[in-house]
């Protein structure tokens, strides 16, 4: 396997595809920690650096696993974590930003992860109700308190990222980004291009759907998150499996997967953009890393955007509650 390139996140440097952790705690059914960490590890040994999760992942497990997975290696990785959502799983959704709070998801974070900075700290979600400058004021403060690095915003909309870079440069911008997710490239991504902030996008494999693993979702567990995401209902499942069949047919040509295409495609939106694919499994880990690496040609890239065309994708990508909660 090639070694991985560096790219800038701000005045971060990473490398060029990161984890994300998610699913090792949250959101895909049970896991196995032990897999996890064995996962984990050997995401640092073939050089991966930046590691994403959440306070919200599984209510705090996430971060747990990752400080248990980092003991002795912790100079080896990028930490990101994430503060927002307010609520444990199965309550009702709150989202909360005022400087307290803020203040209080990090020392729990802190704890939780066993360390005493955290290198990247996102806000997940907005509040729509608390001023974004008392937020990343507030972040600020924890940068000047030695506990953060570099601040991040999650699926934020343009005008607030604005306003937040003009309280504390923000270092990155973590939203969803694939071939079947590209609504941040109209205005979202030249504002961050603009303004010096990395991109690093989630689900860049369509939360596995353009791997081609996943042709319907009867095998999927019923705490599985993708049950309850439009596009993977009845219906437009079917119709966005035409997307993979194209896929196959590139990624053959190619001699690779149709996941490394997709994800490679994402690898080459820029310079800036670090994708962090998830996995708890080292087989899928090693597939996904060998998409950094990959060259794509300008007629590669043009097949591989003609393939998933964006007024054809069929379903909005959360339900119509959880959209509200982005790019705002």
């Amino acid at each position: 396997m090639s070694e991985l390139p560096t790219r800038h996140l701000g005045a971060l440097t990473v490398a060029a595809q990161g984890l994300g952790c998610m699913g090792m705690s949250h959101g895909y059914g049970a896991s196995d920690d032990a897999q996890s960490i064995a996962t984990l590890h050997r995401a640092l040994d073939l050089g991966v650096t930046l590691l994403d999760t959440s306070d919200f992942y599984g209510a705090g497990h996430n971060e747990e696993l990752l400080g248990r997975a980092l003991a002795g290696r912790r100079e080896r990785a990028v930490l990101a974590t994430k503060f927002g959502f307010a609520n444990r799983l199965g309550e009702p959704t709150a989202i909360r930003g005022d400087a307290a709070y803020v203040r209080q998801a990090c020392d729990a974070s802190l704890r939780r992860l066993g360390v005493d900075h955290i290198d990247l700290y996102y806000q997940h979600r907005v509040d729509p109700d608390v001023p974004i400058e008392e937020t990343v004021g507030a972040m600020a403060e924890l940068v000047q308190a030695g506990k953060v690095r570099h601040l991040g915003l999650s699926e934020a909309g343009a005008e607030t990222i604005r306003r937040a870079h003009a309280v504390h440069p923000i270092a990155a911008l973590q939203s969803e980004w694939s071939l079947w997710t590209r609504d941040l490239e109209h205005e979202i991504a030249p504002v961050c291009r603009e303004l010096g902030i990395g991109l690093v996008p989630f689900s860049p494999l369509g939360r596995g759907f353009l791997t081609g693993r996943y042709t319907s979702t009867d095998g999927l567990p019923e705490s599985d998150v993708r049950r309850t995401q439009p596009r993977f209902a009845d219906g437009n499942l079917e119709k966005n499996l035409a997307i993979v069949e194209k896929l196959d047919e590139l990624a053959a040509a190619k001699g690779v997967t149709a996941g490394q295409l997709a994800l490679a495609w994402v690898q080459h939106r820029g310079d800036d953009v670090v994708p962090i694919p998830g996995t708890r499994r080292q087989k899928y880990l090693e597939e996904n890393l060998t998409a950094a690496t990959l060259e794509l040609t300008p007629e590669e890239l043009s097949a591989i955007d003609a393939a998933a065309p964006a007024d054809q994708i069929a379903g909005t990508r959360y339900d119509e509650k959880n959209l509200t909660f982005v790019n705002r």
